[in-house]
């Protein structure tokens, strides 16, 4: 028996509780993975609440690191290899799961469990966003909003190592200070400045050719409005809930903009893919490039009080769950 989070209603983070279950042996092309430490993100949060719906009942998380405990047939994994993984199916808040083997990755010597827990998710969408959905390229400048969170921090380090002008927005003067420190060029507190106005100041009324939104409805308009014709609007989270319905013409009437809407699983839907994003996120946490910022940790049974805290904006950089 293990104890984990399975989710068997939707709801505020009341509903979430410890709960001992049964744990099987994994079968062919499964192992067991012994958790080590657990990556807490806000699409757990849709997940909890039905925003994003799942058959229940189901575990709760995507993202953790830790320990092979036993192997099935036909896997190049064994015990004592040390892994991660975020896209690997659900479950992830527990002592222990049986995960498909493929979707795990080796961490490298030099990367500790915590690290590896709070990185993968966003730092693989990190990965996407910067190399693949909109090819940041030195010289370019870019708006990217919670610039002080999990994905905002990374995201800063990343544009920065490329010779990328990075804007971030944050909703506080320590928020901002952050986001400075992680190569952010330009910081725009959105509670008190006019984010369209000073985007207009910064690029000299050229505007922008892509703004990375995972705020969704707070954002999503004055994301559009930031945009230089043809730019690209990358749509990938609902922070302050779900953006409004888009009627095609506006992105006529904003200069031919085209609008994406990203999943971390589009990009790393294939092992090789999955190794390629993961490796590159690991050599620059192992170069330095990347700063793996955990600035919160909670004891697995405190996860109630971890999706407040994140629910609230309360939180900065990464956080992590302790089973």
């Amino acid at each position: 028996m293990v104890l984990a989070v399975i989710l068997r209603e939707t709801g505020g983070p009341e509903v979430l509780s410890l709960q001992e279950v049964e744990l099987e042996s994994p079968g062919p092309g499964m192992v067991t993975v012994e958790n080590r430490a657990i990556g807490l993100n806000f699409i757990d949060t849709y997940h909890r609440s039905g925003l994003y719906p799942l058959p229940l009942p189901i575990g709760l998380g995507m993202e953790g690191a830790g320990v092979v405990s036993a192997a099935g047939e036909g896997v190049d994994l064994a015990p004592g290899d040390r892994v991660a993984y975020c896209s690997a199916g659900f479950g992830s808040y527990a002592e222990a799961l049986n995960l498909p083997a493929e979707r795990l990755v080796k961490i490298p010597e030099g990367i500790e469990f915590e690290q590896a827990a709070a990185v993968m998710l966003k730092g693989q969408t990190t990965e996407y966003l910067v190399q693949r959905t909109f090819p940041l390229a030195a010289g370019d400048t870019c708006l990217f909003h919670a610039a002080a969170g999990g994905v905002g921090l990374l995201f800063g380090q990343w544009a920065s190592s490329i010779g990328a002008t990075a804007i971030g927005t944050v909703g506080s003067p320590e928020k901002a200070e952050l986001a400075r420190a992680h190569g952010y060029a330009h910081v725009i507190n959105y509670r008190t400045e006019d984010v369209v106005a000073r985007v207009f100041e910064i690029t000299s009324g050229e505007r922008l050719p892509v703004v990375y939104d995972g705020v969704g409805r707070d954002t999503f308009e004055m994301s559009l409005d930031c945009l230089r014709p043809r730019g690209l609007m990358v749509s990938f989270g609902n922070a302050s809930g779900a953006p409004p319905s888009l009627d095609l013409q506006l992105l006529s009437t904003k200069g031919s903009l085209f609008i994406t809407r990203p999943t971390l699983l589009s990009y790393t839907g294939t092992p090789g893919e999955l190794q390629a994003s993961a490796d590159a996120v690991f050599s620059r946490v192992l170069d330095g490039t990347l700063r793996v910022e955990i600035n919160q940790r909670y004891p697995l049974a405190d996860v109630q009080r971890a999706h407040m805290d994140l629910e609230s904006r309360a939180t900065s950089g990464s956080t992590v769950l302790l089973p």
